[in-house]
């Protein structure tokens, strides 16, 4: 609870300060009497932004709660500067995301495959997943790692291969999306190389970081070639991250 509170003060402290700062420069009317006013759609957008990024780092949030917020106060936030006419009572306009929510919850989801694929980078085999907007999610424990060729248009990654069962051989993995975040959990004690590509954003991997445009990255464990046990990743964004991280 007490964090909670921490975390509520934080907000109203930013919210106020921003407000000030935009009052000052003449961007909006605040005083004392209308702080309020701007306050509290500060608030929605900031909490809406930390349950996104809590999703994205997997440290809970929600996709539905926090876009819902970022979306309800920025759009307050918009009424505020006189850019379009929305108040708190219009909230019931919103009822359309509602329609918007339960599609992407039909294909955010996947876990499965369809069919086999007869080539990795042109000479592996593995699987072919659902070419879809969505999250793919690897996380349960004892997992068993396979070949995959993972697909979507957006959405996330998440692999944490120190909760997996890994064979004793080399597995193939390909991820491939025009806008994705990859972020995808090292055990030490596995041999592993990655060939990363992202049109837009950044890489890092096991603390080397590149950002920017047309970034590229290979990385091979110093055991990789003697182990008999390891990975090949092969990962290519359009626009996005990847966050490879040993533990």
């Amino acid at each position: 609870m007490g964090r909670i509170i921490q975390y509520v003060l934080a907000i109203i402290l930013i919210s106020i300060g921003a407000a000030m700062v935009l009052g000052n420069v003449g961007i909006i009317d605040f005083n004392i009497e209308n702080a309020w006013l701007y306050i509290y759609p500060m608030l929605f957008i900031i909490i809406g932004l930390k349950w996104m990024t809590d999703r994205i780092r997997h440290r809970g949030g929600s996709w539905v709660f926090g876009s819902f917020f970022f979306i309800f106060g920025s759009l307050l936030m918009a009424n505020r500067f006189g850019i379009i006419s929305f108040h708190f009572d219009d909230i019931f306009k919103l009822w359309p995301l509602l329609i918007i929510y339960v599609g992407f919850s039909f294909i955010g989801r996947t876990k499965g495959y369809k069919r086999t694929f007869k080539h990795y980078r042109g000479k592996k085999e593995g699987d072919l997943g659902f070419f879809s907007v969505g999250e793919y999610e690897y996380s349960q424990p004892n997992w068993k790692v396979e070949p995959m060729n993972l697909r979507n248009m957006a959405g996330d990654f998440y692999l944490d291969f120190s909760k997996a069962f890994i064979p004793e051989e080399k597995i193939p993995i390909m991820i491939n999306s025009l806008a994705a975040d990859v972020h995808i959990i090292m055990p030490g004690n596995v041999a592993y190389q990655i060939e990363a590509l992202v049109k837009a954003g950044d890489i890092d991997v096991a603390g080397q970081k590149k950002d920017g445009i047309n970034r590229a990255m290979t990385y091979k464990t110093a055991d990789y070639d003697t182990s008999v046990q390891k990975l090949d990743l092969f990962i290519k964004l359009k626009a996005g991250s990847i966050k490879v991280v040993e533990v």
